[in-house]
């Protein structure tokens, strides 16, 4: 394990990051050079050729060698339009270090941000690669001079952000900040094949000068081949990203809740192959011969065909029909996979992205935090009624493999309601739905989801139990952003333990006795019981959730779902 590194490439849309992933695998031997950077190997998919822009999250395993020893990479090119936001937080589950990509001329972007965040929550190591420098020379004419500061004043502004973002936590032993002289920097054109960073000028002796001069006069192809981008990009990858052996004593611990003292926790910081297996989904992908396919980390023991594993929340075993890694669209079978690395697996019917794979019942890992909701919502119908048991069926695949879709089937009118995370991202849905599936769809206009919120504290409102015997007193308060905040980033949850849920309450502003009655978070919506003394409230108690459920999904102005209250 200590020769494997688990890397994903993240970066703001169009920023170069599949351009860049071409480069590693025809420097790795995978792809033909010619193409690479035209081929966009990692993007699968049919529309995402089409579009031009990268849907899924896709994975690659390649060796490279540095200092005399081969490296195993297991790689994840992460999509960058915010709409598939949820790929990259769940492939930040899955390894240990993100290369952020930057475009040298439109330097750090809002989904630049998102994507360090998601790193960094993750206890993810960021390095850093500025793209599309020969831009700057060509485009821009940007003399040496003017070219540094511009380059300087991105890493500035990443390692602000990193800055801002690091500060709480305290499991980072060093300052995850980048900087040139470490090496935690590269630059280079993913397009023209060429990259540098400070190791590589020091060990070919290429300085700025000798790139400009032969970008200037049109030499790409000698620039390439003095300087390639994939060794100074991959270099990087094998000595600043930790493996999993130093990787997983920091992580585990922040994704799971589990008993840090048993056998279990230990053969999991040891990356111990021989250990109990411990495997986290963070994808499901259909393929129409092998079926559902789950891939995500391996933490501990080793995956084997044929072994029966319990999956959390779910009854029963599955059993494993065979292990594989994936390399690009093409699935390779392997006997077996230890610890540290990232495979990809058949035959776990009850897994979501998201499941707890064990080969003994265990705490399950945290569930991964998505950080956006699904915002716009879009009727779909099947056009033929034949087709409606297939349609209910595919749409329930696709929420399974796409956590930020949320379906929804209106009693009422008998609608399928699809919500995400914007337009494209039910767009590239229903056309999957369409030509993958074959099932021809009307779809909606897409309408925007709004929400509720209480705007000041309500007067107190009686109500009266059917026998008149007994009378509830509710009254309903706008709740401070803080504890808003907690709820929606997973902080605070009723599968806590009492004593963890009260003080992260108390950490973001509620008082101390108001955080001891607490009876029921829904969404970002707290019910607190301040009765006293009051014989059989708990049987009436599991109505009056259900009733307040239903009121705070359906709000009383425009039967939006309240939050905040």
């Amino acid at each position: 394990p200590e020769h494997i590194r688990n890397i994903a490439i993240a970066a703001h849309v169009d920023h170069g990051k599949t351009t860049l992933s071409d480069n590693l695998l025809a420097g790795a031997g995978m792809i033909s050079e010619d193409t690479a950077g035209e081929q966009l190997a990692m993007d699968t998919k049919e529309d995402e050729q089409e579009r031009g822009i990268t849907i899924d999250a896709a994975n690659v395993s390649m060796t490279h060698e540095y200092e005399d020893t081969n490296h195993l990479i297991n790689l994840i090119d992460t999509p960058g339009h915010v709409d598939f936001g949820g790929d990259v937080t769940r492939a930040m589950r899955a390894v240990d270090g993100a290369l952020v990509v930057v475009d040298a001329v439109e330097g750090a972007m809002p989904q630049t941000e998102t994507v360090l965040r998601q790193a960094l929550r993750e206890g993810v190591k960021p390095t850093l690669f500025i793209n599309k420098v020969d831009r700057l020379i060509s485009e821009l004419q940007e003399g040496p001079q003017e070219m540094q500061e511009r380059l300087l004043s991105v890493i500035a502004d990443v390692n602000e952000l990193i800055r801002g973002m690091a500060e709480n936590m305290d499991d980072i032993p060093e300052d995850w900040t980048v900087s040139v002289e470490d090496g935690t920097v590269g630059f280079g054109s993913a397009l023209y094949k060429w990259g540098v960073s400070m190791p590589s000028m020091q060990r070919t002796g290429m300085d700025f000068a000798d790139i400009m001069e032969l970008e200037q006069n049109d030499k790409r192809q000698e620039l390439h081949e003095r300087t390639p981008l994939s060794d100074v990009v991959l270099d990087m990858v094998c000595e600043h990203f930790p493996n999993p052996v130093d990787a997983q004593p920091r992580r585990v611990p922040r994704i799971w809740r589990g008993d840090p003292e048993s056998d279990l926790a230990d053969t999991m910081r040891l990356v111990d192959e021989d250990g109990e297996v411990v495997f986290m989904v963070t994808d499901i992908s259909m393929d129409p011969h092998a079926g559902e396919i789950a891939t995500g980390r391996v933490f501990s023991g080793t995956l084997e065909k044929g072994q029966e594993l319990y999956v959390s929340g779910t009854a029963g075993k599955n059993r494993i029909q065979s292990v594989g890694l994936f390399m690009g669209s093409e699935r390779e079978e392997v006997d077996r996979v230890p610890a540290g690395n990232i495979a990809s697996v058949t035959g776990l019917r009850d897994a979501i992205a998201g499941s707890t794979v064990s080969s003994v019942e265990m705490t399950p890992f945290e569930s991964i935090e998505h950080i956006s909701e699904p915002v716009i919502t879009k009727s779909v119908e099947a056009q033929n009624m034949d087709d409606l048991p297939k349609l209910i069926e595919t749409l329930q695949q696709v929420a399974k493999e796409d956590p930020t879709i949320q379906i929804e089937i209106n009693e009422d009118t008998g609608e399928h309601l699809i919500s995400g995370q914007g337009e494209l991202h039910l767009e590239v849905i229903t056309q999957r739905i369409r030509d993958n599936q074959g099932i021809p769809v009307i779809t909606g206009e897409p309408i925007v989801v709004f929400r509720e919120q209480p705007q000041e504290a309500s007067r107190e409102v009686e109500g009266q139990s059917p026998n008149r015997h007994n009378k509830f007193y509710i009254t309903v308060e706008p709740m401070d952003q803080e504890i808003v905040d907690a709820i929606q980033l997973g902080e605070v949850s009723m599968d806590m333990p009492e004593l963890e849920r009260r003080e992260a309450l108390q950490d973001a502003g509620m008082d101390k006795d108001t955080s001891q009655n607490v009876e029921d978070i829904h969404r970002t919506n707290i019910l607190i019981d301040d009765t006293k003394g009051i014989q059989h409230l708990n049987e009436t108690m599991e109505l009056v959730l259900e009733g307040l459920q239903e009121a705070l999904d359906d709000g009383p102005l425009a039967a939006e779902p309240v939050q905040g209250s």
